[in-house]
């Protein structure tokens, strides 16, 4: 008889944790509800509250842009950077380039040299990326 006793309790016991698992779900359901409806305002963030009809801003089609504008050709890319060659060691191949903007130093190496370059030269070069962090790339030396 003890034996039916606590079958019946462990299976009350089981009963109330599970009818506390669904209640605790539902209530965090019910909190956690999002709107159900949400709107785009004229900075194209989302939010609740409608928006005024009468703070609509007119917009002219020729003031929108489909395309980007053509830019002026230049042998310059925007990614070449100016630098002075701080060490080459032309027996090994390698070498530093400090660049002007920033004082950051770049290991070149003899293949990303497009032109012959000794310490001193002032140079253009453009950053890639190398196995241990940016490296100077297309390295040319300027005239004059």
């Amino acid at each position: 008889m003890a034996d039916s006793f606590n079958k019946k309790e462990r299976e009350k016991k089981r009963q109330k944790k599970k009818r506390d698992k669904a209640y605790k779900r539902d209530q965090k359901s019910e909190n956690a509800k999002p709107p159900e409806f949400m709107y785009v305002d004229e900075d194209g963030n989302l939010t609740t509250q409608a928006p005024d009809p009468i703070k609509k801003k007119k917009l002219n089609i020729e003031d929108i842009e489909i395309s980007v504008p053509k830019s002026e050709k230049s042998n310059e890319s925007k990614f070449t950077k100016l630098g002075v060659v701080n060490f080459f060691n032309t027996e090994k191949g390698y070498g530093f380039i400090v660049a002007n903007e920033n004082s950051e130093s770049y290991f070149t190496h003899a293949d990303n040299l497009i032109d012959q370059i000794k310490d001193g030269d002032k140079v253009s070069f453009e950053i890639g990326k190398g196995p241990k962090g940016p490296i100077a790339t297309e390295v040319r030396v300027l005239v004059g």
